[in-house]
């Protein structure tokens, strides 16, 4: 082939058009006359319109999708601080009432120590406030513990008493402690006054350690249901006039001799926590003199001599 014959034109590829520059203020002008004819004469008002009703659909799909999450997000985090709050709500609902179970523990402590206090000033005798430390383990018996003891001065067979009345008596006492038989324990007697008709009794605890009986009562004795009984300060042990018990029932049978009285005492001692400790009676009361000798067992008087 000849050489002149070769087409030595670049190929469309590498043709060179109008040079960058060119181009550059070229579609610089045409931007420039856009602006000022689109500003002056609203000449693209018609191409937005169109283009925003055409992407109209398309922006709501997307923000619907947007506000699809945030308002998932939002109420996921809403649903953690409500459930936070509702924890800690619950958590100061919890102290709140504990407190205040506390608050009206105290009150009701308080009313009780004050009624002691009251109490403790009303008394002739010797006392010693005590608190119950715990039940005793024995099934077959009703006592409980308090925190005083022989360092206090307690001696055994003292009288307790509550607020209300007597709940009982010390039976052991130990250096630091003391053994308190409650007055619905088996083993329990305690001499009694009717203050209605002024009858004396004595009230004795029962097998079931829930209350009181007054024993070899005639069937035609003057005890009614709500009398109360007190202490009647016989024994030398019991103040007189303290409260122990109030008849809730009769039993009056025609084929026995006696009538079967239970009883309930006032001062539950279930319910108990601080007691008052008083000095019996007895230790209080002067001694008895000496009995003198029998006068047949003296020197027989002598004999004067006869006038």
């Amino acid at each position: 082939m000849a050489l002149g014959t070769i087409d030595r034109t670049p190929p469309p590829f590498f043709r060179q058009g109008l040079s960058a520059l060119t181009k550059l203020m070229l579609f610089s002008a045409l931007a420039v006359f856009l602006m000022v004819a689109d500003s002056r004469f609203a000449l693209t008002q018609p191409l937005r319109a169109v283009l925003a009703t055409a992407l109209h659909p398309v922006q709501r799909g997307l923000l619907a999708t947007v506000s699809l999450w945030e308002r998932t997000d939002d109420y996921a985090g809403g649903l953690q601080a409500a459930l936070a709050a509702e924890a800690k709500a619950r958590q100061a609902l919890t102290l709140q009432a504990e407190r205040a179970s506390r608050v009206e523990q105290l009150l009701s402590e308080n009313e009780r120590l004050r009624a002691l206090l009251d109490l403790r000033g009303s008394l002739s005798v010797k006392s010693h406030a005590a608190e119950v430390l715990y039940e005793s383990t024995d099934p077959y018996s009703r006592k409980v513990v308090i925190d005083r003891g022989q360092a206090q001065g307690l001696v055994a067979g003292s009288p307790v008493i509550t607020e209300a009345g007597v709940i009982g008596q010390l039976t052991r006492v130990y250096p630091l402690s003391s053994e308190v038989t409650l007055l619905t324990d088996r083993d329990a007697a305690v001499p009694v006054l009717n203050a209605r008709s002024g009858s004396r009794s004595v009230a004795f605890g029962t097998a079931s350690g829930e209350s009181l009986e007054l024993r070899f009562m005639a069937g035609n004795a003057d005890v009614l249901v709500g009398d109360v009984l007190q202490t009647s300060g016989l024994d030398g042990v019991y103040p007189p006039g303290l409260p122990v018990a109030r008849v809730v029932a009769i039993d009056r049978k025609v084929d026995a001799g006696f009538a079967k009285i239970r009883l309930q005492p006032v001062a539950s001692p279930d319910a108990v926590r601080h007691v008052l400790v008083l000095e019996p009676i007895g230790l209080q009361q002067p001694p008895r003199p000496d009995v003198p000798a029998e006068a047949s067992r003296s020197e027989p008087p002598r004999k004067g001599p006869r006038p």
